[in-house]
């Protein structure tokens, strides 16, 4: 399992790093520390802030270099950063050792947070008093340079974190770079501050090579190759797109180390505790399928409502697992619409975008967000209901895996090859039994998945319930208007296995 949480902090710290600068360790220490017992020892602040810094090196150089073919560094105006943080980290990484653990600190996490906050909401970053590259600095800036620039270096080689951030904000608040600008000179920076800080953590305590090679790898593999995608995205786009990018994921990176390094606090409150490890596991699930379709949808021709039923299929399946695995109904529920609130903003804001339309295939203004808020807070419900009423979980995941790839097939199969239309009384006649015969029969294989892989019931007592419940599902999808089946089909198929699985 520690496995996944490397992965997983790398992949955090090298977007991080690509888009804005932002130092490895602010990401991976407070998950290696709070998430992985190797890490819990005497030293294991220590090791996982070495492991961030060493991470730091090819991520950052990965991401200057990348910068510097679009002419995106400006050394002129840096320079004195770069002297005096070089020259303190080291003294910081020493004191550190003496210090023994180090957390980061949570005027980082809060700034990361907040920062983050202010690019959703103000993405586009271009102002007027920006400075043209190569332009002097003038008494000011020599003294905002010394001054952020000593603090700066003995913070990076103390915590091993916030540099990045810290010099974005005096890069840009203070000495007027634009964004890509001062992101690219202070990965510059950043590629030899971490090299020194983490030199110096190895040399101080040898045993971090010796015994966490394997840690050290793949964090810095995973950190580099996430660096330099997200680095070439940035530098290819607008800056108006790079501010919201930025501001989703150091949002959301702040949101999520502001909870780890508050977890002993939180874990007090039982059902807040339940709660966000039930959040966190679906994070775990939908983050690394939505990277993978953003990747089909980029790079490949795939037809558009293809694209639109494999959202729902992900969505559905990662809603099914978090059923399945939540500690209680509450805590499903409360997840459900924790998603609704989060989601239904973000996407208020993204969809002033112009890409925002094509890249989700959406038919008409809102109704993305408006179609996710009321799932979301459908699954809510009928966790609500299955779980928390009759005390039936694995019904309730069954049911909204039913209906979610059922749909969803029903769409895949009916739009291509639906030749034989439904002209019943109370239909609409745009559906087909094609596609309806696709729902019914994913709807029975899901179904009798999940009941066999999760309740343990033998074939022959399993069979009839997901068949019925097959049945009705498709029926109910086939006579109800398409904006409604978001809480018919689920219900009825709910209701079936409720009435029949007992």
């Amino acid at each position: 399992m520690e496995y996944i949480w490397y992965i997983l902090a790398a992949l955090g710290a090298g977007v991080g790093t690509g888009l804005a600068g932002l130092s490895a360790a602010t990401v991976m220490v407070p998950i290696l520390i709070v998430l992985c017992p190797s890490f819990s020892g005497e030293t294991g602040a220590y090791q996982a802030t070495a492991i961030a810094l060493a991470s730091d090196i090819l991520g950052s150089a990965v991401t200057t270099i990348t910068y510097a073919k679009h002419k995106n560094i400006d050394l002129k105006r840096g320079w004195i950063m770069l002297t005096c943080i070089l020259t303190m980290s080291t003294v910081g990484s020493y004191i550190a050792w003496l210090a023994g653990n180090v957390v980061l600190g949570s005027f980082t996490l809060f700034l990361t947070f907040f920062i983050g906050i202010r690019f959703l909401i103000k993405p586009d970053t271009s102002r007027e008093d920006t400075v043209g590259k190569g332009e002097k600095l003038d008494w000011k800036g020599v003294a905002i340079s010394l001054f952020f620039g000593l603090t700066i270096g003995f913070g990076t080689g103390f915590v091993g974190s916030g540099g990045g951030m810290m010099m974005l904000i005096v890069f840009t608040a203070f000495l007027s770079m634009e964004l890509k600008t001062a992101v690219g000179t202070s990965t510059f920076i950043m590629t030899f501050t971490a090299l020194i800080a983490s030199v110096s953590h190895i040399i101080i305590h040898p045993a971090i090579l010796l015994e966490r090679w394997d840690v050290l790898l793949i964090c810095i593999v995973v950190a580099t190759a996430a660096s330099l995608i997200s680095a070439q995205f940035a530098n290819r786009v607008k800056n108006r797109t790079v501010g919201l990018v930025t501001g989703v994921v150091l949002t959301v990176l702040g949101a999520i180390m502001l909870i780890l390094n508050y977890w002993p606090v939180l874990a007090e409150i039982t059902m807040a505790a339940a709660t966000l490890r039930c959040f966190g596991k679906f994070i775990m699930y939908i983050v690394p399928c939505v990277v993978i379709l953003l990747a089909i949808r980029l790079f490949t021709k795939v037809p558009q409502f293809v694209f639109r039923k494999l959202l729902h299929l992900v969505a559905f399946g990662c809603t099914t697992f978090m059923i399945i695995v939540a500690e209680n109904w509450q805590a499903a529920s409360l997840t459900s619409c924790l998603i609704a609130v989060l989601l239904y903003p973000l996407l208020a804001i993204l969809e002033k975008e112009g890409w925002y339309s094509g890249l989700f295939v959406q038919k008409k203004p809102g109704e993305i967000k408006n179609s996710l808020l009321m799932l979301f807070f459908m699954f809510a419900a009928v966790t609500a209901v299955g779980w928390g009423i009759f005390g039936k979980p694995y019904d309730t995941a069954t049911a909204i895996l039913m209906w979610g790839t059922g749909d969803a097939v029903a769409a895949l199969v009916g739009i291509p090859f639906g030749k034989h239309k439904v002209h019943l009384k109370f239909t609409d006649g745009k559906k087909s039994w094609e596609g309806t015969a696709a729902m019914f029969l994913v709807s029975l294989i899901c179904g009798l998945a999940v009941f066999l892989l999760y309740c343990h019931f033998p074939f022959w007592r399993s069979l009839f319930p997901i068949f019925t419940g097959a049945i009705v599902g498709a029926a109910t999808e086939l006579f109800s208007p398409s904006e409604y089946d978001t809480v018919t089909v689920p219900a009825a198929i709910l209701a079936v296995l409720l009435l029949f699985s007992a």
